[in-house]
């Protein structure tokens, strides 16, 4: 997962709501959103899968605990090469407890390369950010995680934050669709906003998009993830070709 925007406790009748874009390589393999079999590690979770490592990117379970990764955004020197699959890391957040999670997180955090991880429910949700070994805490708000440091605020996050704080303030009914239209925004940004990350400036451009079109690499999915007053929790997946295009859309509901 590359952004995501979060609005806890921001709308009378929705606790929770989440909107996510997950770029990628589109020659990596992947599977939509599923619930993971008998056969799996976590056969009650949501999730997509990355077919190359196993992993998820993003998931949910039925009792309502969420977990998503960002990679951060390094330079290639800072791999060793023999780091294990963030993904991995996705699964162990909805299986673990919070205090033992964070200890894991700890202890273990040179044995991947540098990542947040966000995870809890809509009454809390926690941020490692194993990079500055740092855990953050959210109960109440709109914010975004993005490829760096928790309170990094880049010109797409800025953008999509503000966006979604309007959004859950102006309207009484939370609608999917219009989360997937805030997700779908395509401009770059200018630039002289533009992050310095290490990247070569015309990449910095292209990844300044909240929704990334591109031949090699850009968006391959968004996600929009709901819980209400009721309990319901309702997802929907969407994910696209190499022009950006909706080739798949996945909706579950159930209720806590």
């Amino acid at each position: 997962m590359c952004i995501l925007f979060v609005a806890m406790g921001q709308h009378p009748d929705y606790p929770l709501i989440i909107a996510a874009n997950r770029d990628e390589f589109h020659a990596r393999p992947t599977a939509p959103i599923n619930w993971w079999g008998k056969e799996e590690r976590a056969p009650e979770i949501l999730a997509g899968k990355d077919l190359q490592a196993g992993g998820t990117w993003m998931g949910v379970n039925k009792k309502g605990r969420f977990a998503a990764l960002t990679n951060y955004r390094l330079i290639p020197q800072q791999s060793s090469g023999n780091e294990h699959s963030r993904g991995e890391l996705v699964l162990s957040a909805l299986n673990n407890e919070d205090s033992l999670l964070s200890e894991q997180l700890h202890t273990r955090r040179s044995q991947y390369l540098g990542y947040n991880l966000l995870f809890g429910d809509s009454r809390q949700l926690s941020c490692y950010d194993s990079v500055n070994d740092q855990l953050h805490h959210f109960t109440q708000g709109c914010f975004s995680l993005c490829n760096g440091p928790v309170h990094d605020i880049w010109p797409k996050m800025a953008k999509g934050e503000q966006a979604l704080a309007r959004y859950v303030e102006e309207t009484k009914s939370v609608e999917h669709e219009a989360l997937f239209n805030l997700l779908n925004d395509r401009t770059e940004a200018p630039d002289h906003l533009l992050p310095s990350t290490g990247l070569p400036s015309d990449w910095e451009r292209k990844l300044s998009a909240i929704f990334i079109v591109g031949e090699e690499y850009g968006t391959r999915s968004s996600c929009v993830l709901t819980i209400n007053n009721q309990q319901q929790v309702i997802v929907t997946e969407r994910t696209y070709n190499t022009s950006g295009e909706v080739i798949n859309e996945t909706s579950e509901h159930w209720h806590l």
